[in-house]
């Protein structure tokens, strides 16, 4: 039953996105000789440009850090508009670890079970290796879904209670019903989903009209229960680690704040060459002068 979810997957990562979009992707790839580029976020769905582009890019090879991935910001001027990306980029090998659920790691297949778009290849021979990955990752997600769910109950009903789990596990806040946001502006991405995914996981399961019932036995609920329990614990360590890591890791940090801070305060932020090399710890003082200036205002 795995052809059917992998087609499904396949189909999913065709989506159209904006020309400049991908020729931003193709341009970040071939820096960094990857092997393949996602897109994913809220810009995948409107197709719009503004904001920040939302970019994993996979390489080959193994795994050069231990915490992954690395995070970096990156400004272009194209067709006289300024695009703006946000960059993750790790080992293809570990990116298929992490979204088969065999790592400590909760956000790889969380993310990519919502839908990305595949935006470059360095070849054509990594389509269906990119492509399975994704379905992995459908997989991991599901079948934590069916053991965290209810009895039986509509998709929706699955998904929520799967992401209901993944936020209070990871070092982050969403805002109360996030998951139902998800769900309503991905309908098209996440109908069918579900079913397909348990199949190729070998789950049975019962269908009545749009509910669904799982038929997971007792010692296959535990097992998956007990692989949770053991990521759970990890999460909010995993991801303050990730966090801690980034502020002195994160390429284009100084930048990238500063955008943030002209977009959301109307205060512009000179970036000098000690704020682009200690980001850190210029962020009191730069604080201070955008406070300083909207007391001005």
């Amino acid at each position: 039953m795995i052809e059917a979810l992998e087609q499904r997957i396949g189909e999913g990562l065709e989506a159209a996105v904006h020309p400049a979009v991908a020729a931003f992707a193709a341009r970040l790839a071939e820096e960094a000789d990857a092997a393949a580029a996602l897109f994913y976020g809220s810009n995948l769905r409107t197709g719009e440009l503004e904001g920040v582009l939302d970019f994993y890019l996979l390489l080959p090879g193994s795994q050069a850090e231990r915490i992954w991935p690395r995070v970096s910001y990156h400004e272009w001027e194209h067709e006289g508009h300024v695009l703006r990306a946000k960059v993750a980029r790790m080992a293809f090998a570990t990116f298929v670890r992490a979204a088969e659920g065999e790592s400590r790691d909760t956000t790889i297949w969380a993310r990519f079970v919502q839908p990305s778009a595949l935006v470059w290849l360095a070849t054509e021979e990594w389509r269906p290796r990119v492509v399975s990955a994704i379905a992995g990752a459908a997989q991991t997600a599901a079948r934590l879904a069916a053991a965290l769910g209810p009895e039986s109950g509509t998709a929706g009903d699955y998904w929520r209670a799967l992401f209901r789990a993944t936020y209070q596990a990871e070092f982050r806040v969403e805002k109360p019903g996030r998951e139902d946001s998800i769900l309503s502006v991905n309908a098209a991405h996440f109908e069918g989903l579900l079913p397909l995914a348990w199949e190729a996981q070998g789950i049975p399961f019962a269908r009545d009209g749009e509910r669904l019932a799982p038929r997971l036995s007792t010692t296959a609920r535990r097992r998956i229960l007990s692989w949770w329990a053991r990521r759970r614990r990890f999460g909010k360590p995993l991801n303050l680690a990730r966090l801690v890591k980034a502020s002195t890791t994160f390429d284009g940090a100084a930048r990238y704040a500063a955008w943030k801070i002209e977009r959301h305060t109307g205060v512009p932020v000179a970036i000098t060459p000690w704020r682009e090399r200690h980001p850190v710890l210029a962020a009191p003082g730069v604080l201070f002068r955008v406070w300083r200036a909207r007391r001005r205002g």
